[in-house]
């Protein structure tokens, strides 16, 4: 399977397709005309907002506030707009790997294709030809955009349940805390 690589993406997105309770998640990358999406869990996308953040909030600390490294989304790269359509899943993410460039000042962001072939660590920039990877290097401002669309897209979702923290379905919920006991 080969390594999809986008250098510098015109746009690098989470989005969904489908409605709360029966969403599909997907990362997607577009340079040009061309579009690479691949599917991956709701926790997937969290879980790859988080560490970005989190990696970001480290280099501008560790730098003392470089401003190739921005505290908060720019403006100018706020992106609210649907996935591209129409959306083909290429491979379903298993792994991802994140790391910082410094010589590019730039993320490097790996989904690679899940497998049956245990819980190996991927590597950056490793090539195993039997798994396809999504490979993307974004600026530190795009990643920053990156998070916070993907937070909004996961937060998007069902509503939770007052009492017991469960999603809210449209049809019905069945709250196990309704028992007769508010403890």
């Amino acid at each position: 399977m080969p390594v999809i690589s986008f250098e510098q993406p015109d746009r690098f997105v989470a989005g969904v397709v489908g409605e709360p309770g029966d969403r599909a998640f997907y990362l997607q990358a577009r340079d040009g005309r061309r579009v690479t999406s691949v599917g991956l869990e709701k926790f997937q996308v969290t879980l790859l907002a988080e560490r970005l953040e989190q990696l970001l909030d480290e280099i501008l600390r560790r730098a003392g506030g470089d401003p190739q490294v921005p505290a908060v989304t720019p403006a100018e790269l706020r992106d609210d707009g649907p996935l591209d359509q129409p959306v083909e899943e290429e491979f379903r993410v298993g792994t991802m790997a994140l790391a910082w460039d410094p010589e590019d000042e730039r993320v490097v962001i790996e989904a690679q294709e899940v497998t049956d072939g245990g819980d190996a660590e991927p590597e950056i920039g490793g090539t195993d030809p039997a798994v396809a990877v999504l490979r993307v290097r974004i600026t530190a401002a795009q990643a920053r955009a990156f998070a916070e669309r993907a937070l909004r897209v996961v937060a998007a979702g069902r509503p939770p349940c007052p009492l017991c923290g469960l999603p809210l379905d449209a049809v019905g919920h069945v709250c196990p805390r309704q028992n007769g006991y508010l403890g």
